[in-house]
């Protein structure tokens, strides 16, 4: 089968590599197009091929400074030709199936396709429910409506899809599998007092709140210590100016910036557990590399990440924006080594089966059921 993955401008190019690589092992023709990655050197591609078509001339300008405030202004003279580019390229490849893994504009994306489900079987994975802007709302309808079946990760994405107006026959779970550690790399039953916060720094993803609660965890584990270990996308400052204001700023390590691969396995397995404090969000891909990596977490019960956490045993969900029950949480796992253990215990198992192998079989059921169908949109006209 020929299969084309679309991720317009890469946001999520792990996910797109280990998808695209497993398709490839089970014998399928994969294309995936996206856009240069910046932070770090792409991934190899296994088994698959990739090709750079969005946004090739400020990826290439702003390659040292891919944060430059000027990327925002270029990105947006050169996504229109990079779509073109993009419909151009799907109409010669001739795909089986198109899977687009993200939508950069909504209220622009929906118009190409439209066009590309006219035409062929087409698949649109809704890591998140909804769209981070409110007035993208309606095109992000739209499009859910327009393809011809929407990959979600958890129960809790189905649900709200469904309060949405999306047909729950239109929508297939499929978990998000796990980033497993590198073979070199052992995997030991995690130990000491350290807390990891990963991943970009972002206001919704709640690192005001895990400060927040820091007062607490101390009070009870005074020799706990929260390392945060990531790129700031949103200003930081204001989460250290309230670290200092609450006196936790002596327990926490800030190790802000791009961490590249390598950085990685040694940073996970110093940890004795992931705290994810999101604010909104469905699937997590600091999750899947923390369970990759036999490390628990305590997250907000949202989307795949609460039900992730809850069906393996695999740490603790709290409710959202939740100081109080977030701060029980880790004392609990930092003061209790039973639970501790059952909770690495839930992360080996999480990661012996949210397999990328799975993910790609459950992928390859769904194009089989499509191909051979006419396109929702064609079937209107």
């Amino acid at each position: 089968m020929k299969i084309a993955l679309v991720d317009p401008l890469g946001y999520t190019t792990p996910y797109d590599d280990r998808l695209a690589s497993a398709l490839g092992e089970r014998g399928h023709d994969v294309r995936l197009l996206t856009a240069p990655f910046l932070l770090d050197h792409p991934p190899e591609p296994s088994g698959y091929a990739r090709e750079e078509l969005f946004l090739p001339h400020s990826s290439r300008l702003l390659r040292k400074a891919p944060r430059a405030r000027i990327r925002k202004l270029l990105k947006g003279v050169e996504y229109l030709p990079s779509i073109r580019r993009l419909v151009r390229r799907i109409d010669a490849l001739e795909p089986d199936v198109t899977h687009v893994q993200w939508l950069a504009r909504p209220e622009i994306d929906v118009r190409w396709l439209r066009r590309i489900a006219q035409r062929r079987p087409t698949v649109l994975t809704a890591h998140n429910a909804l769209p981070r802007r409110q007035r993208a709302l309606g095109a992000w309808r739209e499009a859910l409506e327009t393809v011809d079946r929407v990959v979600v990760h958890a129960t809790q994405t189905e649900d709200r899809l469904a309060e949405l107006g999306i047909e729950r026959s239109r929508m297939t779970l499929i978990p998000h599998a796990v980033f497993e550690s590198p073979v070199e790399q052992p995997v030991f039953a995690p130990e000491g007092r350290t807390l990891l916060f990963l991943g970009l720094i972002r206001r919704y993803k709640g690192l005001d709140v895990l400060v927040s609660a820091l007062p607490e965890i101390l009070r009870e584990v005074p020799d706990a210590r929260l390392v945060v270990a990531g790129d700031p996308l949103d200003p930081v400052e204001p989460v250290r100016e309230l670290a200092s204001t609450l006196g936790v700023d002596r327990a926490i390590d800030w190790r802000l910036g791009f961490l590249p691969d390598p950085e990685l396995a040694p940073l996970l397995a110093s940890s004795a557990f992931v705290v994810l404090p999101y604010r909104q969000i469905e699937s997590s891909g600091v999750l899947a590399l923390a369970l990759g990596h036999g490390r628990p977490a305590v997250v907000s019960d949202l989307g795949a990440v609460g039900d992730s956490v809850r069906e393996f045993g695999a740490g603790r969900a709290v409710p959202p924006e939740d100081v109080h029950a977030l701060a029980a949480a880790c004392v609990e796992l930092l003061t209790d080594r039973g639970e501790l253990r059952r909770a690495y215990e839930g992360a080996l198992a999480a990661r012996d089966t949210l397999t990328w192998s799975a993910a790609a079989e459950s992928h390859e059921r769904l194009y089989e059921a499509l191909v051979g169908q006419v396109p929702a949109q064609a079937a209107a006209l």
